[in-house]
């Protein structure tokens, strides 16, 4: 006997991330994160598992291990344990810090040297006083989940792996990015924002930086007009590999080539006309390798993130079983193999190997079957709709097969906005599961302005959020009121993040909706210019000038909402500050409209994802309660009446 999943099945998941194939090709390490409900935490610790088949098994006791990187010679596994640097020896043993004592700057992610006897990484220089006053000059002061960090800035530093000693290599008024070695461990390339007005323009740069040479100082690679992410060298060390856009503008990230000499980048991956996914929470991905002179990456395409291969100015996917999605990835090229990381519609991720000449995949792991033997999912169904202006908008409904059409339905708005809903197994809203399982239809849009479907879509909306897709949310939902399969008195609206803002807008915008449940919410952009983390950078790219913003705010149409509306939000969320949802609360209860703030304490922004667990899944059963009780309250005065 099976049965439906449920919110309280949260602490059972097992979910694996981060492999790193060892350089001969034969075992992968990788982080498994698991729920703490004694500590009410994410525990998270490394397991290893043979390419050549066989069980995974744990390596070390977490509760906070993360970020392994193989040596070169594969005997050694560097990782972040509480953030500092432990070393793990290959044939097995307890890990040990890289330094003794306490560092004052404390560790970041490793990045061996290329003869294995240094570790470079980048990590904030010193620590900073809790109580000491927090000045500030420039903007970029605070980042979600460590608040306000007033003078500290990341630096890049290197240990000698022997010794443990580690030294700073650059300072100044600046943060530093994740490094990579040259080809000959000479050099260390990162990306910065140095300088200037840079904190007013968000320009950054990819740099360059000696690392034996006393007092070196970054040199800048090219023009410092773009958006530059995660970097690597190119084998023959005169041109880099860079993750970025050469404006500062908002669409696809492209992978581009940067001469060493200054010259201007040159764009590689442009006739994809899809986004570059180099990973990161909520965005799966993995960060570009090279496979002797071809280069192995990943892009967005439909709601599913794909691997793909460049070879000789051509790019091909990989041949993936369908629907599959890669939120990793580790190339051994000596070996002609990669690691990845896999999801699909039954599995919240899984460890696969690839073979990288033939294609074929090799799954190493089933940590979601295991995890949730004797539980089934709902399964999602691809839907696409043609709007009134000849946009063809692609989404997912989730119902259970065997409920009755002219039931209840609830949409559910992605957060980016420029993020996407996928088909796969979803660990995080376990709303829709319950729902599903009371005989709800969950409608899950890619509106204008998601990824995967080509620029011009991607950037549809801006300049326009709310305005330019309020109807690819509305004409769906008309529609399968028309096709008998949703009830029109019991429809239901949530979202997170942008998917909060644009709950919200709609709430003010029609009267479609029985109930609205808002996470994370935007209500008033020029407040959130000022006070998010991401608030100048978002809105110099996404809105524009202040009568827009004035214009695009939901607080600014907040008389005409009526539906009962449930805030849902983090007290410690840098990225869409609690006054967001403060004044939407406040502009409601003195309406007289039905409305109830929850707040979360100690939650930032991607809670949600990585929170409490006792957080994540109040979120859920809160969600559902509020859209069950006020849909069936809706019916009922409709019935009277």
């Amino acid at each position: 006997m099976t049965r439906p999943l449920t919110i309280d099945d949260l602490y059972r998941f097992a979910i694996p991330a981060d492999p790193v194939l060892s350089p001969d090709g034969d075992r992968v390490v990788y982080t498994l994160t698991t729920q703490d409900a004694e500590h009410d935490r994410a525990a998270c610790s490394l397991w290893e598992v043979r390419t050549d088949g066989g069980p995974a098994r744990r390596l070390t006791r977490g509760p906070a291990d993360a970020a392994p990187r193989w040596s070169p010679d594969g005997t050694t596994v560097a990782f972040l344990r509480e953030g500092r640097i432990h070393l793990l020896p290959a044939t097995g043993g307890e890990a040990a810090p890289l330094a003794d004592g306490e560092p004052e700057h404390g560790g970041g992610v490793p990045v061996w040297s290329p003869d294995g006897t240094r570790i470079a990484f980048a990590a904030p220089a010193c620590r900073p006083d809790p109580a000491a006053p927090v000045v500030i000059d420039r903007l970029g002061y605070k980042a979600d989940g460590d608040g306000a960090f007033g003078p500290v800035r990341t630096h890049l530093f290197v240990a000698d792996v022997a010794t443990g000693e580690s030294r700073q290599l650059t300072h100044g008024d600046f943060h530093a990015g994740p490094p990579a070695w040259s080809p000959d461990g000479s050099r260390l390339a990162f990306p910065a924002s140095i300088g200037g007005d840079t904190d007013v323009t968000g320009a950054s740069a990819a740099y360059v930086i000696d690392v034996d040479a006393d007092g070196a100082m970054p040199r800048l690679t090219g023009p410092a007009t773009g958006l530059i992410g995660p970097v690597d060298w190119f084998a023959d060390g005169t041109a880099l590999l860079v993750v970025g856009r050469t404006t500062v503008s908002a669409g696809h990230l492209a992978l581009l080539r940067q001469p060493l000499d200054g010259g201007a980048p040159v764009p590689l991956t442009g006739a994809l006309d899809r986004n570059v996914m180099p990973g990161g929470p909520g965005y799966p991905g993995a960060l570009p390798q090279f496979r002797g002179a071809d280069i192995v990456f990943c892009a967005r395409d439909r709601g599913v993130t794909r691997l793909y291969q460049l070879a000789a100015d051509k790019i091909t996917e990989f041949p993936l079983a369908e629907g599959t999605g890669v939120g990793g990835c580790s190339v051994a090229a000596k070996a002609g193999r990669a690691a990845l990381l896999v999801s699909d519609r039954s599995s919240f991720g899984e460890i696969a190997l690839l073979d990288l000449d033939t294609g074929s995949t090799t799954r190493l792991t089933e940590h979601t079957a295991e995890a949730l033997a004797g539980v089934t999912l709902h399964p999602s169904t691809e839907r696409e709709f043609t709007i009134s202006d000849g946009t063809r908008v692609h989404g997912f409904v989730v119902r259970d097969p065997k409920a009755p059409s002219h039931g209840p339905l609830l949409v559910d708005v992605h957060g980016g906005p420029h993020n996407a809903w996928s088909p796969h197994a979803d660990p995080v809203h376990l709303y829709h599961q319950e729902l599903a399982s009371r005989g709800w239809t969950i409608l899950a849009l890619n509106i204008r302005g998601s990824d995967g479907y080509g620029e011009a879509f991607y950037t549809a909306a801006i300049g326009a959020w709310g305005d330019a897709d309020e109807k690819d949310v509305l004409e769906p939902v008309a529609e399968l009121v028309a096709e008998g399969l949703a009830d029109p008195g019991r429809i239901a609206l949530t979202g997170y993040s942008y998917g909060g803002y644009l709950a919200c807008w709609l709430s003010a915008r029609s009267d479609v909706f029985a109930a609205v449940v808002p996470g994370g919410v935007v209500t008033d952009l020029i407040s959130m210019a000022g006070t998010s983390d991401t608030g100048h950078d978002l809105f110099t790219t996404e809105i524009g000038d202040r009568d827009r913003q004035v214009a695009l705010s939901p607080l600014s149409h907040v008389d005409a909402v009526r539906a009962p509306t449930l805030i849902l939000h983090g007290e410690a969320d840098d990225t869409c500050p609690v006054g967001q949802a403060e004044q939407w609360f406040h502009a409601l209860r003195v309406r007289d409209v039905p409305v109830r703030l929850v707040r979360y304490p100690g939650a930032s922004h991607l809670f949600v994802l990585s929170g409490r667990p006792s957080h994540r899944a109040d979120y859920s059963r809160r969600l559902v309660g509020w859209v069950t009780g006020h849909t069936a309250l809706r019916t009922a005065g409709a019935d009277h009446d």
